[in-house]
């Protein structure tokens, strides 16, 4: 009879087999683990990204400076990947709405969100309770670029500088009114640092985007409002409002005879605004290294960049490892900010 071999660890069934039926199962075990070692399904799966469309919230009102951006973006970044990219807007709290939903989005690259400094930086100072941590419960894909707010007022104001915006509030305490996009937002604390500096008590009146903020002014609701440069430009160009300051560290290029707010007597004031791209927190690297990349290429397209240049936009492109030091820093800067200026919600 032949000479039965054990396999290590064998039970008795596998004892009482052939040779050649040894050989067999010596091979299906090899096989196995050869299939094993092989990616999981999820990471296979992410050869097939995007098989659908994807949804780009923009966390305010549709007209403003995130919905301007997510729409141009979107646009190319659709042509780039072969699939609709869906602008949807969920307005409200600063931002916090759309935000909050895109956190508890899955993280499959299907859904991103229009992040800005004030859902992804300030609020978490300025908001009592938070229904999202802006650094854990986010993955960082792409800065797409920082920019100025200005001081505009209705153009049939009587102020012509900020000189004349800090007197009539003096005469006026709690008297004049400013707007903003919604509690938390750079245009918020644009307007409560420029009161502070100044000495000054302004009446806040907080809006659900840019775009309602500006049809107050329009309408003579608001007596200013400090406004991102994306959507102030039109209507300065149109001679429909007057940009008194410019919230920057220098001046905006496209308003070249317009002053800083610190230029205007408020030394040391500078606020920078900044718009960027962000996925659910354990979207895999694989689509979210992809995204940067698509993104970043179509800032550098020559007709893209000279649009964003044109909004008064410094395009950046950044990727998800700068954009995370950078939105961290920032945190911690609007923090500050918040507590030293005395600056919150009623």
């Amino acid at each position: 009879m032949p000479q039965l071999t054990c396999l290590p660890g064998a039970g008795p069934a596998v004892a009482r087999q052939t040779p050649r039926t040894l050989a067999r199962v010596a091979l299906a075990s090899l096989a196995a683990l050869a299939i094993g070692a092989l990616p999981a399904a999820p990471a296979r799966a992410q050869d097939g990204w995007p098989a659908k469309p994807i949804t780009y919230v923009v966390p305010f009102a549709a007209g403003g400076s995130t919905d301007v951006l997510g729409r141009l973006i979107g646009q190319r970044l659709s042509l780039a990947l072969g699939q609709p990219v869906v602008i949807e807007n969920r307005a409200g709290a600063g931002g916090n709405i759309g935000t909050d939903y895109v956190a508890k989005a899955a993280p499959d690259g299907y859904t991103l969100v229009g992040g800005t400094i004030s859902s992804h930086a300030i609020n978490v100072s300025l908001y009592p309770k938070m229904p999202y941590d802006p650094v854990r419960n986010f993955q960082p894909v792409t800065l797409i670029g920082t920019l100025p707010n200005v001081l505009v007022v209705n153009a049939s104001s009587p102020w012509k500088s900020v000189q004349d915006v800090i007197a009539a509030a003096k005469a006026r305490p709690a008297g004049v009114s400013f707007g903003s996009s919604g509690n938390g937002t750079s245009q918020h604390l644009s307007g409560e640092l420029f009161a502070s500096m100044a000495g000054l008590k302004l009446l806040h009146v907080p809006f659900k985007g840019s775009s309602p903020a500006i049809q107050a002014l329009l309408g003579n609701q608001v007596d200013l409002v400090f406004e991102n440069s994306i959507a102030a430009m039109p209507l300065i160009q149109s001679g429909k409002l007057r940009a008194l300051a410019s919230t920057g560290p220098r001046r905006a290029p496209e308003l070249p005879d317009v002053p800083t707010v610190a230029e205007s007597g408020l030394n040391g004031y500078e606020i920078v605004s900044w718009q960027a791209i962000f996925a659910p927190a354990g979207t895999p690297m694989p689509i979210v290294n992809r995204l940067s990349t698509e993104i970043a290429k179509i800032i550098k397209e020559p007709e893209i960049r000279n649009r964003l240049v044109n909004m008064g936009i410094e395009p950046s492109g950044a990727g998800p490892a700068e954009l995370s030091a950078f939105q961290k820093a920032e945190v911690a800067k609007w923090g500050k900010l918040v507590r030293t200026a005395g600056i919150r919600l009623e």
